[in-house]
Order: structure tokens, then C-alpha cells, then sequence
């Protein structure tokens, strides 16, 4: 732990979120996945036929396991533990060094395959486009990780994992998922989640509460700037923007980061949404998920 503190840009102290310091100290963790992204900032969308220029360019590890990591470590200004699966090449020695400097404490299970990576680009009206290269690289149980200090978390989410890992994940306080962690594998876990959290945008991560059994405690639909959908609940209004739109990489994932950390916290669904909401617009002022 020591040696993460040391790597950890401690310039950034985290989001002045004006929810964030009634939190107490937690134990979070996320179990998921990670892609290298390109991001580029273009003149325009491509077009066939046509040929843009990219006016700003970043790189960084993202998808959804690392910026929700990295949220929930920012909330709390230590670090976070982060389960995941990574090639064993250079991207993954790279996302391993880089995911440490932002303040999470990174267990990999290494596969022989390459680390996924993708092409993130967003226009000047902040309009994107993603493109991932390659497979997705998950955590099972079967990996050699400290999977038995699972119990030990106040709250954890999961973007990635067979079923048998996601039934072990239960052991912790509070548990939610995401439904791109596949529809076949919630349905073969058949775990309690305390809350399921996806976009109500994307046909792919649209799950009706019965097609899971049990259903989740809540399932949390996020409809971007229009705020979004809570069952049970309903509608809940989204957080205005801290600075000037620049992109919404990453936005739903800081959204899920803030809500977690708020049940975690035993804090009222409510509130909880709220925190999650205030990190999503935050986000959406940033070139990339961690600015």
C-alpha cells in the first residue's frame, strides 16, 4: 500500500464535490475491465470519403473497471483495490504503472492475449465516437488473485467477471454491477445486487428487472444530460455542469462511482444518486475520464 501512496499524483485531490467530504472512510474495490485508449479531440466526426485532423490527443487506461476505480479513489483520496485481466505486454505493463499513479492498488491476472485497446474521438460539440480493438480481457475465480479479501470491501463494482466470480463477489456489503458484465452471466450468478447501474441509452445494456432472478435491489438506468431513470424510484434529475461541456467519456462510469460509494456509505438511495450525479457532470468537463 505504501508504495501506491508514494506513485499517486497527489496534486489531484480529488473533485470538489460538494457531497463528497461528509463520506467516511470506506474499503471499495472494482472488479473489471480495462482497454488503452487513444482519445482525440477532431475538427469533425469522420465521414467516408473524408479526411479529419485531430487538434488534441491523450492516452490513457480506461473503460469502464478503471474509471470507475479511479472515481471511487478520488472520493476518497486513498487508494482503491482493483481486480482485473490484463495481456502481458507493454499496454498492460503500461496501464499497471499508470492506474497506480492514479491511486488504485492493481491485482492482474495476465493473459497471453493483447490488452484491448481503443479509439475514442469527440467533436467540438462533444458528439463521439469509440472504436475498440480486440477482446475483452476479464477476471474469472479461477485467476490466482486475493479473492478472499472480497468480504472485507464496503462496497464493490462489477464490470467484468464469470459467474462464479461475480457469486463470490456478493460476500461484500454492498454489491452492484453493470450489465455489460452480460446478461448470461447475471442470469447464471443469480446474486442479489444491491443495485444495477447502465445506460438507458444503449440497447446493449438494456435489462428488464425480470430477466434476473432475484431482481436487483434497484436498477439505475443513466439517460445523460436528461438525468435518468431509478426502479424503484423514478425519474431523478441530472447535476449542472461545473465548467463547459468538453466530452462524456467515462460520464455513466463516474456516475456509478458516486453512487456505489454512496451506498457504501449507507447514505439514502437519493443521496447516493445525487453524489453519482455530480461526479457524472464533472466528468463530462473533462478531455478524457480523468482530466
Amino acid at each position: 500500500m505504501g508504495q501506491i501512496e508514494r506513485g499517486w499524483d497527489s496534486s489531484y485531490l480529488g473533485l470538489p464535490l460538494s457531497s463528497a467530504s461528509a463520506l467516511p472512510s470506506l474499503r471499495l474495490a472494482v472488479v473489471g475491465h480495462v482497454e488503452w485508449v487513444e482519445f482525440l479531440a477532431v475538427d469533425r466526426l469522420p465521414r467516408p470519403g473524408s479526411i479529419g485532423h485531430a487538434l488534441r490527443t491523450l492516452q490513457e487506461p480506461a473503460g469502464g473497471g478503471a474509471v470507475v476505480a479511479v472515481q471511487m479513489a478520488r472520493l476518497q483520496q486513498h487508494p482503491v483495490q482493483f481486480f482485473t485481466a490484463l495481456g502481458r505486454d507493454a499496454v498492460g505493463d503500461a496501464c499497471v504503472k499508470r492506474l497506480e499513479h492514479l491511486g488504485l492498488q492493481v491485482h492482474v491476472a495476465w493473459r497471453e492475449a493483447p490488452t484491448r485497446r481503443g479509439l475514442s474521438l469527440v467533436d467540438g460539440e462533444g458528439d463521439r465516437a469509440i472504436t475498440v480493438i480486440g477482446e475483452r480481457l476479464t477476471p474469472t475465480l479461477n485467476d490466482d488473485l486475493p479473492w478472499e479479501v472480497l468480504s472485507e470491501f464496503d462496497g464493490l463494482f462489477v464490470t467484468a467477471a464469470d459467474a462464479p466470480l461475480l457469486k463470490a463477489c456478493r460476500s461484500a456489503s454492498v454489491l452492484a454491477a453493470t450489465p455489460r458484465v452480460r446478461l448470461p452471466v447475471l442470469q447464471e450468478a443469480g446474486v442479489p445486487l444491491d443495485a444495477l447501474i447502465g445506460s438507458g441509452l444503449d440497447p446493449s445494456e438494456r435489462v428488464e428487472p425480470e430477466q434476473l432472478n432475484p431482481a436487483p435491489h434497484t436498477l439505475i438506468r443513466t439517460e445523460g444530460a436528461a438525468g435518468g431513470l431509478c426502479l424503484p424510484g423514478g425519474r431523478y434529475d441530472p447535476a449542472p455542469l461545473p465548467g463547459p461541456l468538453v466530452e462524456s467519456y467515462g460520464c455513466g462510469d463516474n456516475f456509478a462511482a458516486g453512487v456505489v460509494t454512496g451506498l457504501a456509505a449507507r447514505w439514502s438511495l437519493a443521496k447516493a444518486i445525487a453524489l453519482g450525479a455530480e461526479c457524472g457532470a464533472a466528468c463530462a468537463t473533462l478531455f478524457g475520464p480523468y482530466g
